[in-house]
C-alpha cells in the first residue's frame, strides 16, 4: 500500500506540472486556443442538508464536498507531459485496468455530519443514532469510454471530534439563529478511517444523439471495504430532457460518485453558450455490512445503535447545463438506516464548472 500511496502522489506531482501554461519564444507568451474537453479541469462543489424544504434537522444532517477532476492523462501522456509510470498506473491496478478513451484523477476534500433527532438534549440518547462526523480526503482514478466508467477511490480521513461536527453544526446554527445542537459531548470518539472503493458506472438505452431530445439510463454497481463503511451497492439512474450531457449523470455525495468529468471532446458543454436542462430520477440500494456512524468505534467502546442490512436512496431532481457550467438538484428520500431510524429526507445540490 505505502508504494501505491507514492505512486499516487507522483500522479498530483506530475498533472499539477503539466497544467502548467505554455508560453511562446522570445515574442512572449501567445494565447492557447480553448482546451477541448479531454484537456480541461472540472472543479465540483456538492452540499446536502435535510433542511431543505423539510425543516427537520436529524440523521445525515449535513454534508459537503469538493472535488477536482483532472484532464485525460492519456493525452497528456501522449504530449510527454507527464511521464509514463503515471499511465502504467492505470493498467497495474483492478477495475480501471481495461482499455479506455479517457483516463482521469479525481481528488477530494469532504465532511460529513449525524445526529440523533432531539439535538436539544445533552444527555445520551441510547435508542437514537449516534453523534458522529466524517471528515476525508479521496484519490480517485477513472476509466472512461462513452458508454463506461470505471472508477477506484481511496479515501482516508477521521471521525470523532477531530473531524469538527459539533463546530462546524454550531457555527452554522448560531449565524442562522437556530438552536444549538448539545449532545456533541456523547459523539463516538476519534478513529482514523479507511476506505477502498470501486464501482462501474454503464450508460444503455440512449435515445437521441444528445442534441435537442434525448434519453439515457445509467447504471452502476461496486462496493467500498473499509472500518469507517464496508457495504456492496447496485442502482440506476433514468434521464431525459434538451441537449443531454455525454456525462454519467447528477450524483449524491457518496463514494465514486463524481461523474461529471467529460465523456468526449464534443459533449455539448464545451460548445460556448450551448444549454441544455434534463429531468432525472433513480435509486442507490446497499447491503450494509459496516458503518461507523451507527456501529460506533472499532477498536473502543462507544455510543451504537442496531443497524440495518438493507438500506436504500430513492432520488429526483434536475440539472441544468450552460456551456462549462453545470448546476443540479436532487431530492432523496433514504430507507431506515438502524431499527429505531425513521425513514429520512434531504436534499443535495451540485455547481460544476470546468476550465
Amino acid at each position: 500500500m505505502p508504494a501505491r500511496i507514492r505512486a499516487l502522489s507522483a500522479v498530483f506531482a506530475a498533472l499539477l506540472a503539466a497544467a502548467a501554461p505554455t508560453h511562446a519564444g522570445d515574442g512572449g507568451a501567445a494565447p492557447e486556443a480553448a482546451p477541448s474537453a479531454a484537456q480541461s479541469w472540472t472543479l465540483s462543489l456538492y452540499f446536502e442538508n435535510d433542511l431543505f424544504f423539510t425543516g427537520r434537522d436529524e440523521d445525515y444532517t449535513n454534508g459537503w464536498k469538493l472535488s477536482w477532476i483532472s484532464p485525460d492523462v492519456t493525452e497528456y501522456r501522449e504530449a510527454g507531459r507527464i511521464p509514463g509510470e503515471i499511465y502504467r498506473l492505470f493498467e497495474a491496478l483492478p477495475v480501471i485496468n481495461r482499455p479506455a478513451a479517457k483516463r482521469n484523477v479525481v481528488l477530494g476534500l469532504g465532511h460529513k455530519m449525524y445526529t440523533p433527532r432531539d439535538i436539544e438534549r445533552e444527555d445520551l440518547v441510547e435508542d437514537d443514532r449516534p453523534y458522529a462526523a466524517w471528515l476525508y480526503l479521496s484519490v480517485a482514478l477513472h476509466n472512461k469510454t462513452r458508454v463506461r466508467l470505471d472508477s477506484l477511490e481511496l479515501s482516508v480521513g477521521v471521525v470523532g471530534p477531530l473531524a469538527r461536527g459539533r463546530h462546524f453544526q454550531n457555527f452554522v446554527h448560531r449565524r442562522r439563529g437556530l438552536p444549538e445542537a448539545k449532545g456533541w459531548d456523547n459523539q463516538i470518539g476519534n478513529e482514523p478511517g479507511v476506505n477502498l472503493i470501486g464501482e462501474r458506472k454503464i450508460r444503455r438505452g440512449v435515445v437521441g444523439t444528445g442534441e435537442r431530445w434525448g434519453a439515457d439510463a445509467i447504471v452502476h454497481f461496486g462496493g467500498s471495504l473499509g472500518n469507517v463503511f464496508t457495504y456492496a451497492n447496485a442502482g440506476t439512474t433514468l434521464r431525459a430532457g434538451w441537449n443531454l450531457p455525454q456525462d454519467f449523470g447528477a450524483s449524491l455525495i457518496r463514494f465514486a460518485g463524481d461523474s461529471n468529468a467529460p465523456a468526449a471532446s464534443d459533449d455539448l458543454r464545451f460548445r460556448e453558450g450551448a444549454w441544455g436542462a434534463n429531468l432525472f430520477a433513480g435509486f442507490d440500494a446497499r447491503a450494509v455490512f459496516r458503518d461507523i456512524t451507527l456501529d460506533g468505534n472499532t477498536f473502543r467502546e462507544s455510543h451504537s445503535v442496531d443497524r440495518r442490512l438493507l438500506v436504500a436512496d430513492l432520488y429526483s431532481g434536475f440539472a441544468l447545463v450552460r456551456g462549462r457550467w453545470k448546476f443540479s438538484y436532487a431530492q432523496t428520500v433514504r430507507t431506515r438506516t438502524y431499527e429505531n431510524g425513521r425513514r429520512h429526507i434531504f436534499g443535495s445540490i451540485n455547481v460544476s464548472r470546468t476550465f
